[in-house]
């Protein structure tokens, strides 16, 4: 085992400079070799961060020079949705072990793609939902494993999280506007960001442990809520309030497994809302976990209990927390 991995990290924009600034610039076993993206202004910002933390690393705006130093153990790869597995295959086939940021792909050919160029390869990939480590969503894990919580037989989540003002457009008028996510919501109609929650939920109901995914129905609402932003914020004449926008702005998915359980998944970004919320839920035969009133319920308790969470993570806690 190496004392420390060399890296490349390609995608210096919002979520990619916060990642690296929060999590990998502190990583005593990282040595981070390369940082990467085709903004030269992103580049200076993130060599001029790492410098100040005492760390020396290579920019270049071409991720090929990363994929030809033998020296790199793996990639980081938090570029934008599209391309993303394109580029990992390319990283897996140069033999980098491979990390992706959510979602890393975008059709069910591109998934399997990845699994192909890993059995060809050998080279391990990972996304990384972070969502599947977070604290209420291992307690509720440690519950369903003990058995606390009964047979498991339905489960929601969703990414619910108001993204007109700081994401889909910048959160000043001379702010940073070459997010990705406005295009894809130009275009595409779907639920864009399902894994938060479907992550941890596939652990809990064991997909591809000895259950699966059978068949899904998504259903959307009508477009307005970008328009009516736009319009408001930028002026009704505005190229903005002038474009149609295919993204609903609420999707709602039924998924339905093997083994009979069933999930509700929903996409919630583009309407005003008081909080982020990704309403992690599970019920079974003994009780429930909801992230809505931060509740673990089991039957023989008294209705109307709220926010006993402390008191769960106290009795609990997963190990690995």
């Amino acid at each position: 085992m190496k004392e420390k991995i060399k890296i490349g990290y390609i995608g210096l924009g919002r979520r990619g400079y916060g990642v690296l600034k929060s999590e990998f610039s502190q990583m005593s076993d990282v040595e981070i070799k390369y940082i990467c993206d085709t903004y030269e202004d992103r580049l200076e910002k993130s060599k001029n961060f790492l410098a100040e933390k005492g760390i020396d690393t290579i920019a270049t705006t071409d991720y090929k020079e990363i994929l030809a130093d033998e020296e790199v153990d793996a990639v980081v790869i938090m570029t934008g949705w599209a391309g993303r597995p394109q580029l990992a295959m390319e990283c897996m086939r140069a033999g980098k072990y491979t990390a992706i940021e959510v979602g890393c792909a975008e059709t069910l050919d591109e998934c399997f793609d990845l699994v192909r160029t890993y059995e060809e390869t050998g080279v391990p990939v990972m996304m990384l939902e972070n969502c599947c480590y977070g604290r209420r969503e291992m307690l509720a894990l440690n519950l369903i494993e003990k058995g606390l919580l009964g047979e498991t037989v339905h489960c929601t989540g969703g990414y619910q999280h108001y993204l007109n003002h700081g994401e889909l457009f910048p959160k000043t008028d001379d702010g940073d506007a070459r997010h990705y996510r406005l295009a894809e919501y130009i275009k595409r109609n779907r639920e864009n960001y399902p894994t938060h929650e479907l992550g941890p939920i596939s652990k809990a109901l064991k997909i591809n442990r000895g259950n699966r995914i059978v068949r899904l129905s998504s259903v959307s609402s009508k477009s307005v809520g970008i328009k009516a932003y736009a319009a408001e914020r930028f002026g009704a004449d505005s190229e903005y309030a002038k474009t149609d926008y295919a993204q609903g702005d609420i999707v709602n998915t039924v998924l339905t497994c093997a083994g009979g359980e069933t999930v509700l998944l929903t996409l919630d970004t583009t309407l005003p809302r008081a909080y982020y919320c990704r309403n992690f839920c599970v019920r079974g035969t003994k009780g429930m976990m909801t992230e809505e009133r931060r509740v673990v319920f089991f039957d023989g308790m008294e209705e109307g209990i709220e926010n006993n969470e402390a008191e769960m993570y106290e009795k609990y806690d997963h190990p690995l927390q």
